[in-house]
């Protein structure tokens, strides 16, 4: 179907004139001898552009501008208009004019601005259309995805919400664990009732007991009042226990006996506490590692491990990183007050060949830098992080596997690339490992160890 365009002035000859050459480029025209005629025009067919002249008997090109904006707030519109009137077409762009063009004008000059504005027309609805994709059909509570594996995760979570049931959901740092819990939570019986989060690694061994249960003042040094814990909080509704591996086994002991029974006493109480409390647990680990190396009580994991699900890394779901790109550009433009961006196509594609060790989380980050930092309305591989821009002659020589074994050659080549990703991260952040751990997607815990056992020290990376 060919673009509608809509040519306003009160010269017959200009009118025809412009008419034939639109046409020849294939576009189906309408004409107006006025402003007014075009209003009526407009209210009855939608038109993809408007070219008016600023000087017309009855409604002016000005006062045409200002009703266009109400009757069709985006469709572009060209003013044309004598030397001596230039002042009043700078004023016409002021109300949202596309572009202004003097008379007398070369054709070709008309061809050029008539095809940007359109251009840009078009960019601007395809944009619209993603949002509202973005937003409805590839939206599932506050998760996005198309893809085949996390369609998958949606039907789980669906599942799992009307059970009263635990869920132990895995996956890598920076999947979405903790959306994934709270999306049960909000399609659960209890979603009126409160969610309470723990994230059980970032919080001290000796002070997570009374996170957990509370505790009665005077139970320890600075308990100055009775204090309730995550449980007593959570009663009637959910409780998600992020990193669940990361506890003590004695804690582990205590959380056992509350999901068995709904009861615990306060650290330092003699009084039993009952609650009613769903539980939503997460890690990052593989437990049956954990429970072979004597770091998790097995009866707790099978006490846990009552209905999975399992989250996808994004490497494994390439195909959803445009419409989490789209939106991550979406909600930081909104949140810092910037204009709509686009992601560029070269952009799209370097976010898709990178293996994204931080997952959803590290690509969130990229983009909210690329946004907030960018001044262009379009991200392009400029505005990206350097770790998709690192040319191959400047990336990690393989290690020689031919004499290795599978999972000795895929161990070996795994720690050359996490050496070098880990180095380049470190040096970015010069040694800031809090700064280094948020732009990983990853606990500083997690990464400090992980920088143990590379061989790696934040201080070989610190300026000065």
């Amino acid at each position: 179907m060919p673009q509608r365009i809509l040519v306003a002035d009160d010269e017959k000859k200009m009118r025809r004139v412009l008419q034939m050459a639109l046409e020849d480029d294939g576009y189906a025209v309408s004409l107006a001898g006025d402003g007014s005629e075009a209003l009526a025009a407009m209210k009855k067919v939608h038109f993809d552009l408007v070219i008016t002249d600023l000087r017309m008997p009855k409604t002016d090109g000005l006062e045409l501008l200002e009703e266009i904006r109400r009757v069709d707030a985006e469709v572009p519109v060209i003013v044309m208009t004598a030397y001596g009137t230039v002042e009043t077409a700078v004023s016409a762009m002021r109300q949202g004019a596309f572009d202004y063009i003097l008379k007398p004008f070369d054709m070709s000059q008309m061809r050029l601005v008539v095809g940007k504005a359109l251009q840009v027309d078009r960019l601007i609805r395809e944009r619209e259309y993603l949002q509202e994709e973005v937003t409805s059909r590839w939206h599932f509570e506050d998760m996005v995805g198309a893809s085949a594996a996390m369609r998958q995760v949606f039907e789980q979570i669906s599942q799992v919400a009307e059970s009263k049931s635990i869920v132990l959901i895995t996956g890598e740092s920076g999947t979405g664990k903790e959306l994934v819990a709270r999306a049960i939570h909000a399609r659960s019986p209890r979603r009126e009732r409160p969610f309470v989060a723990v994230n059980c690694a970032a919080i001290p061994e000796t002070l997570l007991e009374s996170e957990l249960f509370g505790h009665v003042r005077g139970a320890f040094t600075g308990a100055t009042a009775d204090r309730r814990g995550r449980f007593e909080m959570a009663d009637s509704g959910t409780l998600f226990l992020d990193e669940v591996s990361s506890m003590s086994l004695n804690l582990q002991r205590q959380l056992l006996r509350v999901l068995e029974t709904q009861e615990f006493e306060r650290v330092g109480g003699t009084q039993t506490i009952s609650v009613d409390v769903r539980i939503l647990a997460a890690t990052n680990r593989r437990l049956e590692e954990a429970v072979s190396a004597g770091e998790m009580r097995e009866d707790l994991y099978y006490r846990l491990n009552v209905l999975p699900v399992s989250i996808p890394p994004l490497r494994e779901r390439r195909s959803d990183i445009p419409l989490l790109g789209r939106h991550f550009v979406q909600k930081f433009a909104a949140e810092s007050g910037k204009p709509a961006k686009e992601l560029a196509q070269e952009a799209i594609d370097a976010l898709q060949r990178y293996d994204w060790p931080g997952n959803v989380r590290e690509l969130e980050n990229v983009i909210q830098r690329a946004v907030v930092l960018g001044r262009s309305e379009v991200i392009g591989l400029e505005q990206l992080s350097f770790r998709l821009q690192t040319p191959a002659s400047q990336q990690a020589a393989m290690p020689e596997t031919a004499d290795m074994g599978y999972q000795d050659a895929k161990q070996a080549v795994l720690d050359t690339f996490e050496r070098e990703y880990f180095s380049r991260l470190i040096q970015a952040t010069g040694g800031n490992i809090a700064r280094a751990a948020q732009e990983a997607g990853m606990d500083r815990k997690n990464l400090y160890q992980k920088l143990g056992r590379l061989g790696l020290d934040p201080q070989d990376f610190r300026s000065g």
